[in-house]
């Protein structure tokens, strides 16, 4: 006699389900979808630098992926020395003291802690103050928190910067945490040290801790050096700053980041990576350590190629009518989208006929509607070729 079995059903946690769409991976399978029919797609629609790293990184790797100590499991909160090469390129780069010691930890590239803080500092019924358009990382970690979000527009009539006096008051009653980000994705906005200062005396007045987003901290344009949330008196007492090597040396494969700043939030941090992880691979970070404290040319040779690269990309948009502002800093240009058209649809005319990915700007949160973002992040002559695809359909 034949025994049925019954069908066992598997029923994800609610933390599950609760998270948002990827927005990425909805945008890579279309471009996916258009290259798989022989078509020249240029996807300026990702984050993903072009370049490869610097050759003396790269040896540097070479060398100690060599050392048995590494083959071993490395300290869980990471090497001392590559701390310590964190607190020296800050000391040099923005006169911020830190101890690497306690102000420093070491992260699995910067997405990991964005989603992390939320984790260790919010419960449910509590609120994230976030920006919208924004990073959608920072929403995964509030999803997985169980905590709530409260977003703050950015909009171009206030400089892509949060206007804190029009926070709702029932929901910064239960905020505590905030994400800033700047230079902006997506927008390439960039602040001012005045603009830190009110972040400074909002957290101050209001209890709330700061998560200032630094990942394209090394890319300022027209002569302008990004200011850091850390020059700021008082930033230590009420947040941390998340840096990654992805964007200022071309490591994005590599999966190196940190958080610096306020002692208890660092310590926090360590002690649920102590629950997930046992640190990166020694080489790995000891090849980090020289980026940070090695020769510094190749970032200033990295932001002076993607400032060139904007140049190209606003010569060629003005040739087709595309009227945009250039971004302060980043490696992304935000571009309203014509009149008639959605982010999305305007996203996927592009995509279906001219082959050029740009990320609609919706994914990034319901204030980034009416805007694409596109990438900094192939050749000046790919960049040109792609607007000028989009200009032969005849929109502006």
């Amino acid at each position: 006699m034949e025994t049925r079995v019954s069908e066992h059903v598997i029923k994800p946690a609610d933390r599950m389900t609760a998270l948002p769409t990827q927005f990425f991976a909805k945008l890579v399978g279309k471009a996916n979808a258009q290259a798989a029919k022989g078509r020249d797609v240029i996807n300026l629609g990702q984050g993903n630098p072009d370049q490869p790293t610097p050759p003396h990184i790269v040896a540097k790797m070479q060398e100690a992926s060599a050392n048995p100590m590494y083959h071993r499991y490395p300290p869980f909160s990471g090497y001392s020395f590559l701390k310590e090469a964190v607190a020296t390129r800050y000391k040099e780069d923005y006169g911020v003291e830190v101890d690497p010691a306690t102000e420093v930890a070491i992260l699995f590239g910067g997405k990991t802690g964005l989603v992390e803080i939320s984790q260790c500092l919010l419960n449910p019924g509590d609120v994230c103050l976030v920006p919208d358009p924004g990073y959608p990382d920072y929403w995964s970690g509030v999803a997985l928190s169980g905590a709530e979000m409260s977003f703050m527009p950015l909009t171009a009539a206030n400089r892509f910067l949060p206007d804190y006096s029009a926070i709702d008051q029932e929901a910064l009653k239960r905020a505590k945490l905030m994400f800033i980000n700047y230079p902006n994705n997506p927008t390439g906005a960039v602040a001012d040290s005045a603009f830190y200062e009110q972040t400074v005396a909002f957290a101050r007045r209001t209890g709330v801790v700061v998560a200032s987003d630094f990942a394209y901290g090394a890319i300022g344009f027209d002569g302008k050096k990004p200011v850091s949330f850390l020059q700021t008196p008082g930033a230590k007492e009420v947040g941390v700053e998340f840096y990654t090597l992805s964007k200022t040396y071309n490591m994005a494969g590599w999966r190196v980041g940190f958080a610096i700043g306020n002692a208890q939030i660092v310590s926090l941090i360590n002690l649920i990576q102590d629950h997930y992880y046992c640190s990166l691979f020694g080489g790995i970070q000891e090849a980090a350590a020289l980026a940070l404290t090695g020769p510094q040319d190749c970032v200033t040779e990295l932001t002076a190629r993607y400032e060139s690269r904007r140049e190209a990309v606003f010569g060629a948009l003005a040739k087709i009518g595309w009227k945009a502002d250039r971004p302060g800093g980043s490696f992304f240009c935000w571009l309203q989208v014509p009149e008639g058209y959605t982010s999305e649809s305007f996203a996927d005319l592009v995509l279906e006929q001219a082959d050029v990915v740009v990320a609609p700007g919706n994914g990034f949160g319901t204030h980034g509607e009416g805007y694409v973002r596109l990438g900094l992040l192939t050749s000046e002559e790919r960049l040109v070729e792609a607007i000028e695809r989009i200009g032969k359909l005849g929109i502006f």
